[in-house]
């Protein structure tokens, strides 16, 4: 099953150069430090060995599943978006209701997400229970602390 995912080209721009850092620059210096440890001896009671050992473990995972998430990476065309009811890549303008404050965000896909930079994953709670929706619809989303409602104020591109 393939998990084709949507970013924006600065997004997917950032994967692949996360992707290219962790290859050419990482991957050598782990390389190395696995050959430096190699280099000091009897490899059963070396630690500074099995941590670069397991370090270089960590980072082929890593690898492998940026590679993954970069090979089923679709740009999309922001500019088709369909302003009418929450989308991937969708501003929306919300409202709680419990409290009356307004947030605004975008959503993305989780490896975009940047709640600081109000950049909200798609595959969250709120995320989800804001797909679909309208201007004007109140949104009602479980999350650990219980229901939240939301209204939709604004939908954008």
């Amino acid at each position: 099953m393939s998990n084709i995912s949507y970013y924006s080209e600065e997004g997917l721009k950032k994967l692949k150069a996360e992707l290219e850092q962790l290859e050419s620059v990482e991957r050598p210096r782990v390389t190395q430090a696995i050959a430096d440890a190699r280099d000091k001896g009897d490899l059963s009671e070396n630690a500074e060995y099995h941590a670069a050992k397991e370090e270089q473990s960590l980072l082929e995972l890593k690898i492998a599943k940026l590679k993954v998430v970069v090979s089923n990476a679709r740009i999309l065309d922001e500019s088709q978006l369909d302003t009418s009811k929450v989308l991937i890549h969708s501003i929306v303008k919300i409202k709680a209701l419990a409290n009356k404050m307004e947030f605004t965000y975008t959503l993305v896909a989780d490896s975009e997400t940047d709640i600081k930079a109000g950049k909200l994953s798609v595959k969250s709670p709120i995320g989800k229970g804001l797909l679909g929706k309208k201007v004007g619809d109140i949104a009602e989303i479980q999350v650990p602390n219980g229901i939240m409602k939301f209204e939709i104020l604004n939908i954008s591109r």
